[in-house]
């Protein structure tokens, strides 16, 4: 089932990079964990645990720490990205200063810079010079790391411009544990992957507030409404956002005590300051940076994103998080139908 054993290092050692070096190992290949910090890196070597981020877990002795760069890199034909959204510029250009070969790239983070509005593929190819970057595959879907590093069944999405090297990375990671699919729409399991952490932003709120379950089924399914209405409009496939890097990860995000935007989103609802809230997870909540982004997509490509302008409100503009759900709420009446046959038509109509 594997393909061969091979040298792959997973950049930045924070739960979902640690999780993803188990599969690797799992399946025999020989694993490179890096982090810039030597605390950590002695850690995994010296008790194979990486408590911060999995404090459960003790990882395979075949998954090796490394505080160099350099040393992580050498002879190694892939690597898995897996370092939040902001670090990421700063990641590659030290990657490239190292770098003497060409690397097929494996993001596996969610997110989208705001101001630049771009997708993190797009990063890195702006950032990677063209002789040393072979091929970006985007590796995302319902995936918490937690559940990953205790073999819980889960599935996910590999995307690639070049289809051929998303089917190799599908290769490296697939198991009985850990099921891959692929996809030929990077930009659909993009925007699918990073705004969704908006809806869990707000489905978190919505909790914090005492809301129920019918609260967050109305916005689960209308948050998934407002990501196909851009998505499909930025180039995307409507149907990619009936998958699992589109209602897959959306549920999995919004309904999980795992998910860091879902919890951010409660302590906002029960009253703390975006502030403390970010102080005390200790953990970096895409959601936060995506929600500009996607408010400034919103404007940029005029499509209608509701739940993404109260979020920002309440994220940017100090509006009460009971009274943004009011607005929300008492907005002018819709035919939902509309929404479905807007973004069907977005797609027809560039057929």
């Amino acid at each position: 089932m594997h393909s061969k054993s091979e040298k792959i290092a997973v950049i930045g050692a924070g739960s979902w990079g640690t999780a993803l070096a188990m599969v690797l190992a799992d399946n025999g290949h020989e694993v490179r964990l890096w982090s810039h910090n030597e605390i950590q890196v002695t850690e995994i070597n010296s008790f194979h645990t990486n408590k911060k981020y999995l404090p459960e877990i003790i990882l395979p002795e075949s998954i090796i720490g490394y505080a160099s760069l350099q040393d992580a890199l050498n002879e190694v034909k892939t690597i898995i990205l897996a370092v939040p959204t902001k670090a990421i510029r700063e990641v590659i250009g030290t990657i490239q200063a190292v770098q003497q070969s060409p690397l097929t790239i494996v993001h596996v983070s969610k997110g989208i810079e705001p101001d630049t509005l771009l997708r993190i593929s797009e990063i890195i190819k702006q950032e990677m010079p063209n002789e040393l970057l072979k091929d970006v595959v985007v590796l995302s879907g319902p995936s918490h790391a937690e559940e990953v590093s205790l073999h819980y069944l889960t599935t996910v999405t590999v995307s690639s411009e070049n289809m051929e090297a998303a089917e190799e990375v599908q290769d490296l990671f697939l198991n009985q544990n850990f099921r891959v699919y692929t996809n030929p729409d990077i930009i659909g399991v993009e925007i699918g992957g990073a705004l969704k952490n908006i809806i869990a932003l707000a489905a978190g709120i919505t909790d914090g507030l005492g809301y129920g379950d019918n609260t967050k089924a109305a916005l689960i399914t209308r948050g998934l409404a407002e990501i196909a209405r851009l998505g499909t409009k930025m180039g995307a496939n409507p149907l990619t956002f009936s998958g699992l890097t589109g209602i897959g990860d959306l549920i999995v995000t919004c309904t999980s005590v795992h998910s860091r935007n879902w919890r951010a989103g409660n302590l906002l609802g029960k009253g703390q300051t975006l502030g403390d809230v970010l102080e005390n997870m200790g953990m970096v909540v895409e959601g936060v940076r995506t929600t500009k982004a996607g408010y400034q997509l919103a404007e940029k490509y005029q499509v209608s994103m509701p739940i993404t302008m109260a979020l920002y409100n309440v994220l940017f503009n100090g509006v009460n998080a009971k009274d943004a759900v009011d607005i929300l709420m008492a907005r002018g009446k819709t035919n939902e139908m509309d929404d479905l046959t807007d973004i069907l038509g977005e797609r027809i109509s560039e057929e």
